[in-house]
Formats: structure tokens, C-alpha cells, sequence
């Protein structure tokens, strides 16, 4: 699953809340694979929403943006 690290970091500013606030048990490193545009398990995004008062959807990339269009 791909977060969108713009969509992560504006609600983020919303909450008022950094990366550190955030953790809840997600660790440094998945921050980075987030900011670097790699995956993350289903759960750690939710874990992640959660934290934010968010719904998973508000911070994961949009499908059509990622989508290979079947070339």
C-alpha cells in the first residue's frame, strides 16, 4: 500500500502533530520507505490513519495516479 508522503504531511500539519508524535509503534524507518515512495503493509497505514484521525483513504495514493493504464 503507498502513502502519499504530501497527503501524510498535510494532515500531519492538521493534527499539529510531526513524525515523531505520530510513531505508535511505527518505527523510523518506515517514515523513510513512506518519503521515498515504497510500500507499507496494509496495517501500518491504518495504524498510521488511526493516529491521525483519519480514514486510510485520506493518505494513500490515488489508484488512477498509480495506476499502469495496462501498458
Amino acid at each position: 500500500m503507498l502513502i502519499d508522503p504530501k497527503k501524510l504531511e498535510l494532515h500531519l500539519a492538521r493534527a499539529c502533530m510531526s513524525e515523531r508524535d505520530l510513531r505508535n509503534g511505527t518505527s523510523p524507518q518506515t517514515f523513510l520507505r513512506i518519503r521515498r515512495g515504497m510500500e507499507v503493509k496494509p496495517k501500518t497505514a491504518g495504524k498510521i490513519a488511526l493516529a491521525l484521525g483519519v480514514d486510510v483513504t485520506a493518505i494513500i495514493c490515488d489508484a488512477a495516479a498509480t495506476a499502469d493504464d495496462g501498458k
